[in-house]
């Protein structure tokens, strides 16, 4: 083989290597997650710490709901006990009842046996097993509403960092071009120094406008990644891979879209509200506590009943026998009426008093609060909408003046001062009118969301 057609075969394989990584690499670009709303939702859903403590005490609710169940039925137990005695002085011939069984036996040592099936049955309480029951169940209830507050919370929360992550995503871009645009004047000024028609004093305010442009994205940046990091602790993602997250295209229409009146939005929230319909719950269950304290004034009637038998090796005759002989059954019916207990039922009556009107007050503290929330969304969803659609004017206002700016400022018609003024106020309009667009994007989506919506961007 030719030393020629050697080195083309390496080059040959080498270039095929390096084709080869190329095309992998936007694979592995490819493989990192993008994280949408819809799957941090989802995740924390499933994952955060705080919202599986409250369904755990969900459970717990549920157990002690079965407990008070089944306090409605008789209890049935049965017990046995075996035990062997010794008499060291025991004589002959004399007589000794064990059990109720006489036996004669001169034995020194001697085993007893007994077996007993009882049961127990609370008839009447004054109705307190029966609310105790009813308690339990909204109990239980609540606290299933409590872990979808948790949950609603998270959301929010959520949403609120998610949006805040695509505005300074696009607000990071606005500032790079902010940044080619200064990195062009200063181009174009020290061509001007160059030809003696401008001072480097001026130049050097380019080159600090150029700086200071840099110093506004590295900025930016750095709180991107504090709200990412913000993002993920809330999601519970302790990996150390890298996290990243969906832009979807946040349209203008989204900003402009109509928003919802006020009391549509409180009224439907009223009823779907988990805090509202939990406060609504705490007050059913005070009266039944109410109901379960004035039981304390009433008798309780409790019905028993048993079975036994007893055998003891002392006896002459056989287990079976003394089995069959020595049985007995027993049923019984029992009152207790409460006559002086120590003032508790009148306690216990004054508190769940008190219990109910604070639950009470507590229902109408959070129509008040949530009011204030929505009153608190809507605001924003308008006063944000409004400065979006006057945003959306002075922008392309503010860029046409700029563009006329730096052509006559190359045409040496404006000074320095103008045009980084002009710069100044063409990247502020341009914030302006992001921060107006995500404020308004995020607050109609959280009046969707106390209307029963799921999220979504």
């Amino acid at each position: 083989m030719k030393q020629n057609d050697f080195n083309q075969g390496v080059r040959w394989v080498k270039t095929s290597i390096v084709l080869g990584l190329l095309t992998l690499l936007p694979l592995s670009a490819n493989a990192q997650k993008q994280w949408t709303l819809a799957d941090c939702i989802n995740y924390a859903i499933e994952n955060n710490i705080t919202l599986r403590q409250a369904r755990l005490k969900q459970y717990g609710a549920t157990e002690t709901r079965k407990q008070s169940a089944a306090a409605l039925f008789p209890t049935l137990s049965a017990s046995t006990n075996q035990s062997v005695g010794y008499r060291p002085w025991q004589n002959a011939g004399t007589a000794t009842v064990s059990n109720g069984t006489v036996s004669t036996s001169a034995n020194k040592s001697y085993y007893n046996g007994s077996y007993s099936v009882s049961a127990q049955w609370t008839v009447w309480n004054g109705w307190q097993n029966v609310n105790q029951l009813k308690k339990n169940r909204l109990s239980e209830e609540q606290a299933g509403l409590t872990a979808d507050e948790t949950a609603n919370s998270i959301q929010e929360k959520i949403a609120q960092l998610y949006v805040k992550i695509l505005y300074m995503t696009e607000a990071i871009e606005v500032h790079r071009q902010s940044l080619e645009t200064s990195k062009k004047n200063e181009e174009r000024g020290r061509q001007m120094v160059d030809v003696g028609k401008m001072s480097k004093a001026d130049l050097a305010q380019l080159t600090a406008q150029r700086s200071t442009d840099e110093y506004n994205i590295v900025e930016a940046e750095s709180n991107l990644a504090d709200s990412k990091l913000q993002l993920k602790q809330l999601l519970e993602i302790t990996s150390t891979d890298a996290f990243e997250i969906a832009v979807p295209n946040a349209t203008d229409e989204q900003a402009l879209a109509p928003i919802p009146s006020l009391a549509e939005v409180y009224e439907t929230a009223l009823e779907l509200r988990p805090e509202i319909r939990n406060s609504k719950l705490g007050i059913e269950s005070s009266e039944l506590q109410l109901k379960i304290a004035r039981a304390g004034w009433l008798p309780t009637v409790s019905m028993t009943g048993g079975l036994g038998t007893s055998t003891n090796s002392m006896s002459q005759n056989g287990w079976g026998s003394q089995v069959k002989t020595n049985f007995d059954a027993s049923a019984g019916v029992s009152v207790s009426i409460p006559i002086v207990d120590g003032r508790k039922a009148r306690t216990a009556v004054n508190s769940a008093r008190i219990a109910m009107e604070e639950a009470q007050l507590e229902l109408q503290d959070r129509e008040k609060q949530l009011y204030s929330t929505l009153e608190g969304f809507w605001l924003d969803a308008q006063n944000n909408q409004q400065k979006f659609r006057t945003s959306l004017t002075t922008v392309e206002s503010e860029q046409a003046s700029y563009n006329l700016l730096s052509e006559q400022f190359q045409l040496g018609l404006k000074n320095i001062v103008e045009l980084m003024t002009g710069k100044d106020k063409l990247l502020q309009a341009q914030q302006n009118k992001l921060q107006s667009k995500y404020i308004t994007i995020l607050a109609m989506q959280l009046l969707k969301f106390y209307q029963g919506y799921e999220m979504s961007l």
